[in-house]
């Protein structure tokens, strides 16, 4: 099956160069074009696109206005963001883009962004396939789709780095440079010796993802890497903060509920 897919851009010949690089995939087809947000609305609302080509920065509507208005929808399609633009990199990364495509389009990248999208949307079917003949609740089944992910595909990847946006572009941070990760305003970021990087995780899913010998959830804002702390300061009530060792020595909070636990973990 193919996906079907919508793209949206003022400039008629980045959509005609966009459409004539993926007519050369097999596994998606154009099935529709708008010039602007509005357009693509209502496009969108009359027929279920699996993904929309989307540059952020048009006239009227803008694409950031349009993924807004598409949290809206029952049914909504995967984005990949493209322009030609550096810094929607970052904002693309906020909004949960499946992927970030910078103009001119290099083939082998538009290639594995649709790839990522035909994968969503393979698990999404098996999810629904699942669900439909089992007494188990959707939710129970989509917590379980990692597992079927895995017997589905051979060849599983794993590595020890996290994918965080810096000044425009995605970096992938190796664990042993990060000394904590943290929420803020309802985001997260990662902190290394000196920089504060946007990432798109939860905090949750990094410590599952972290290696958990050595990343500590001391607070429900708070994960550390126990290799990072020199010091380990009472605070009151039974709390701590510990002293990390990056440039600026920050503090990281240890609630009375995690604190027995680092005791244990510390010995002492």
């Amino acid at each position: 099956m193919k996906l079907k897919a919508l793209i949206v851009d003022n400039d008629y010949p980045a959509r005609q160069e966009l459409r004539l690089a993926l007519s050369n995939l097999i596994n998606i087809e154009v099935i529709g074009e708008a010039t602007n947000a509005h357009e693509a609305l209502e496009l969108i609302k009359a027929l279920d696109y699996q993904v929309v080509f989307v540059d952020l920065a048009m006239p009227g509507m803008s694409g950031e206005e349009l993924y807004i208005k598409l949290q809206d929808l029952q049914i909504q399609p995967h984005i990949i963001v493209v322009s030609d633009h550096q810094e929607y990199a970052v904002y693309a990364f906020e909004v949960n883009a499946v992927d970030y495509l910078l103009k001119p389009v290099e083939s082998v990248r538009l290639k594995r962004a649709v790839d990522k999208v035909a994968k969503l949307v393979q698990d999404a079917a098996v999810l629904a396939e699942v669900a439909a003949t089992s007494d188990c609740p959707v939710r129970q089944v989509r917590e379980n789709m990692p597992k079927l992910s895995q017997r589905r595909s051979p060849d599983n990847i794993k590595i020890d780095r996290i994918p965080a946006g810096k000044q425009g572009k995605i970096v992938l941070v190796t664990e042993s440079d990060i000394f904590y990760a943290f929420t803020e305003q309802d985001y997260v970021y990662i902190k290394t010796d000196k920089d504060k990087l946007f990432t798109r995780f939860t905090l949750k899913e990094l410590e599952a993802r972290l290696d958990q010998q050595v990343f500590f959830r001391t607070h429900r804002c708070y994960l550390v890497n126990l290799h990072k702390v020199k010091e380990i300061v009472p605070f009151f009530n039974g709390t701590y903060n510990l002293i990390v060792e990056d440039k600026e020595g920050s503090e990281v909070p240890v609630s009375r509920a995690q604190a027995k636990k680092l005791r244990k973990i510390l010995g002492f």
